[in-house]
């Protein structure tokens, strides 16, 4: 190691993709590389150099720093950000709960686009097409403008992971306030302010918890949200909101609901908008009783 550069990481120059990006981004965040030691080069001696490689180098050694997927002899799925990714696993500077979370919520989608396990689909634009717009459009660009577009995607993918990481934790602060709530509830769950309650409530055996509806407040009103059967069908719900509400607003919602806070009901019927936490309880409760007399 002592004839490396040390928190340095190698990669390929010319084109790049989101999964070096990726990569280059978690060595980054988790304080392992600085930003001002990537070397874009498919130089042997220049990668030999580096204390870590991304992308390039034809070997995938996690004990010696080494992560490329090119080579005949790796079989596996992932790409250099997967890869990256399950060295932070396993080194444990991330825990099974972020590892798992950050795969989920990005990584297997980058490591299948690279590999090509991806087909194109009209008009979809992933994270990995995203970041391949920011190469220069000129295929016969300088290194100098090759590494300057380099260095801003970088800067944008650091960003996301950052936000990718804020979001994670807030969820996890907010999973204790749901398990609360759903020990005390039965037909409904209850919220005193707007949180992130969905996938806490499924990780918590939420399948098999009663609840029909969430009450929570909604900016400067409150919704009434109808509770999925699971999480993987989460835009249908155990109950529906009436039939004849369906893609109402405001005077005409009002109007047929008999509930003069009424600002809008979604034509799914999983979710509507009220001006008080009392309208917001007034239709779930005209709500509960057509689903009982209907059953």
């Amino acid at each position: 190691m002592s004839s490396k550069i040390t928190r340095s990481v190698a990669t390929h120059n010319g084109p790049f993709h989101a999964d070096e990006v990726t990569a280059c981004a978690l060595l980054i965040m988790y304080g392992l590389v600085d930003k001002d030691k990537i070397v874009r080069t498919r130089d042997p001696k220049k990668i030999q150099q580096c204390e870590y490689v991304c992308d390039v180098g034809g070997t995938y050694s996690p004990k010696d720093k080494l992560f490329d997927h090119h080579q005949a002899e790796y079989t596996g799925l992932m790409s250099s950000a997967g890869m990256v990714l399950s060295y932070l696993h396993e080194t444990k500077v991330i825990d099974d709960k972020l590892y798992r979370f950050f795969n989920n919520a990005l990584i297997i989608g980058v490591d299948d686009h690279d590999n090509g396990r991806v087909k194109p689909v009209a008009g979809y634009c992933s994270f990995s097409h995203i970041i391949a717009n920011y190469t220069p459009i000129e295929q016969d660009a300088s290194e100098d403008v090759e590494n300057a577009a380099f260095n801003f995607a970088l800067d944008f993918v650091l960003d996301y992971l950052k936000k990718l990481v804020s979001r994670y934790e807030y969820n996890r602060n907010c999973k204790a306030i749901v398990e609360q709530v759903m020990k005390n509830s039965n037909e409904y769950m209850f919220f005193e302010k707007n949180i992130p309650w969905l996938e806490s409530f499924f990780d918590l055996d939420g399948e098999k918890h009663p609840a029909l509806f969430v009450v929570m407040p909604a900016g400067h009103h409150w919704k009434l949200r109808g509770v999925p059967p699971s999480y993987e069908n989460r835009m249908q719900v155990r109950c529906p909101l009436p039939e004849n509400w369906a893609g109402l607003l405001e005077g005409d919602l009002k109007k047929i609901s008999g509930i003069p806070g009424a600002i809008f009901c979604h034509k799914g019927r999983f979710i509507s908008v009220w001006e008080t936490k009392e309208d917001a309880m007034k239709a779930m409760d005209y709500t509960l009783k057509l689903y009982k007399d209907q059953k």
